[in-house]
């Protein structure tokens, strides 16, 4: 299931063939079709009609999806069709075929770099994926008795992760979870981001109550910022626990905007009280007020970062994400995967493009109906 999750998103996120990946399968085709056509067409004209002259763009085109041996294949099959004065292709003097030959040696010598660089580029990339899907996993289905699905769009293109953040985990005394932003966006917050991860997937073994781990998150920050220069680290987040003892969700928000919870047709933005980010000493502020939530069979919740709240259409209104929710949300099944990826096609035709990170977290409880 990782592996699948996996794939999709390398393919999603993988760069286009002038950015740096292999070259399309198509991009083969033109170097031998080009030189069959001008053969046959060469040979059955008259001799007044020349087309020889464009069997010199054979070797560079070769150049663009071959290697360097079968450009120089191409480069000595069109030298020497153009030297053989018995085949009737033209009547390039020598000077012509000198030239033709001089550029399939130049082809000849891109396609070596080509190829060396396009090795190294997927080098590159595979060890840039790796480590991104370190920090940043697929979401399983399925965590305890919760269903869950996850979407995130980096910023900075050719990037998995960015600023955003989220993770579900198995708790001691439930399932919980985490949505966070923090600050700045791109490559320049993943290492913020792998330490608050890291310091949730640790608090959640040990933590019994979401405080708990809010205070261990701000902790990691707040040493962080400390040992860097002229550091001010901060992120604003929501904490999540699906309790495994009664029907019911508690929040905890550290400056993050509420989830939305969606019950039958209905879309209802959580009151819950926006406590101070992480990274400020939260324990020295007021704490963050925890609220507890009554779930019933068939409540779907979502939780966004503000690159989806923020975003603007072309006349600078802000996405309606409660409003669009509601009509969404009708036409969809019980499938957190689903919401998630219509969520965010409906984000995209209402701005436009979306300049900021966007991370989309779907949960749907698996409850006992009611009696």
């Amino acid at each position: 299931m990782f592996r699948v999750a996996a794939a999709s998103r390398r393919d999603r996120e993988e760069p286009g063939w002038l950015r740096g990946a292999p070259p399309p399968h198509w991009v083969r085709w033109p170097p031998p079709v080009l030189l069959v056509v001008i053969c046959v067409i060469q040979l059955s004209t008259p001799e007044t009609v020349d087309l020889s002259f464009l069997l010199a763009a054979v070797p560079p085109l070769a150049a663009l999806a071959y290697a360097a041996s079968a450009t120089a294949l191409f480069g000595a099959t069109v030298v020497l069709l153009l030297y053989l004065p018995g085949f009737g292709l033209g009547r390039p003097g020598e000077s012509d075929v000198l030239t033709v030959a001089f550029v399939a040696v130049l082809s000849v010598m891109f396609a070596w770099v080509r190829s060396r660089r396009d090795t190294q580029l997927v080098t590159v990339r595979t060890v840039a994926e790796a480590a991104q899907f370190a920090v940043l996993p697929p979401l399983p289905e399925r965590v305890g008795p919760v269903r869950c699905a996850g979407l995130y769009r980096a910023a900075q293109g050719g990037t998995l992760v960015g600023g955003d953040l989220f993770d579900v985990r198995k708790g001691p005394s439930g399932v919980m979870a985490l949505v966070g932003d923090v600050q700045g966006h791109g490559l320049a917050a993943v290492g913020t981001v792998a330490a608050l991860l890291g310091a949730f997937r640790e608090a959640v073994l040990d933590q019994p109550d979401l405080e708990g781990v809010a205070a261990r998150l701000d902790r990691r920050l707040a040493v962080d910022s400390e040992e860097a220069d002229h550091a001010e680290l901060f992120a604003t987040a929501v904490l999540l626990e699906f309790r495994s003892d009664a029907p019911e969700l508690r929040i905890l928000s550290c400056g993050h905007p509420p989830p939305l919870l969606l019950r039958g047709g209905s879309v209802e933005e959580l009151d819950v009280a926006p406590g101070a980010p992480l990274g400020l000493g939260i324990a020295g502020l007021t704490a963050p007020e925890e609220v507890t939530v009554g779930l019933k069979p068939g409540d779907r919740l979502l939780a966004v970062t503000d690159g989806v709240t923020e975003a603007r259409d072309g006349a600078g209104a802000f996405y309606p994400l409660a409003e669009r929710l509601s009509v969404l949300c009708t036409d969809l099944r019980d499938d957190p995967a689903a919401l998630t990826s219509a969520v965010w096609r409906d984000l995209v035709r209402f701005s436009g493009g979306v300049g900021d990170d966007v991370a989309l977290l779907a949960f749907s409880p698996d409850l006992e109906p009611e009696l």
